[in-house]
């Protein structure tokens, strides 16, 4: 083996020493690194499993909406929501799920899963179509009140006008027919001018004696 000189000694004493001293500290600091990384990988791995094996379920629960199978349909709404209820999933399938009950007149399931949506779900845009779609129902039982209480205005502000919309049907059917053509012409103005739920909204509110701004001349 060929002799080391004097510098190169010098530079083996200095980087013995420095590992005397740090040693421990780096073997603890790479070995916290390599845990934290092997940690995100495995929650990855996890994320990408439930992932998958939601979407599995997921098609299931639309497979039994298409045939009308409310029984089935609780039940894969059932163990998405309790398996899966962290992932998009649970939410679409609490929503989707609501819809085959109203269908089959089963409202108090259909306001369960409105529910669930609004006190667990994670994404407000998903929060905000159960709030409205609740407040629906809620219109048809005559629960006036309650509905409008859904019907703050949402965090997302592309879906105002659907709450302002289900404002102004609450209203209306109370016979607050100036609120009413406030909370219509508020959805007729916060849509796109070429969105097609424009001319529906715009029947509703002529229906309470309102009317849209006429066009400004080119």
């Amino acid at each position: 083996m060929a002799a080391y000189d004097l510098e190169e000694q010098e530079q083996i004493a200095q980087v013995k020493a420095l590992w005397a001293k740090y040693g421990n500290a780096v073997t603890w600091l790479l070995t916290i690194i390599l845990a934290g990384v092997a940690a995100y990988m495995g929650w990855q791995y996890w994320q990408r499993k439930q992932a998958a094996e939601a979407g599995v379920v997921y098609e299931a629960l639309e497979k039994a909406i298409r045939d009308k199978n409310v029984a089935a349909g609780k039940d894969a709404a059932g163990k998405l929501v309790s398996e899966y209820g962290k992932t998009v999933y649970g939410q679409m399938a609490a929503l989707q799920a609501a819809r085959l009950f109203v269908e089959s007149k089963d409202l108090n399931s259909a306001k369960a899963q409105l529910q669930w949506v609004i006190d667990k779900g994670r994404d407000e845009s998903y929060k905000t179509v159960a709030r409205v779609r609740l407040a629906g129902l809620l219109l048809d039982e005559k629960q006036f009140d309650a509905a409008l209480v859904l019907l703050a205005p949402p965090k997302i502000e592309k879906l105002a006008p659907l709450v302002s919309d289900r404002r102004g049907d609450v209203l209306a059917a109370q016979g607050k027919l100036e609120e009413a053509r406030a909370a219509y012409l508020d959805a007729w103005n916060k849509l796109e001018e070429r969105d097609p739920l424009r001319g529906l909204i715009q029947q509703k509110l002529e229906g309470v004696g309102g009317e849209v701004p006429a066009a400004k001349a080119a």
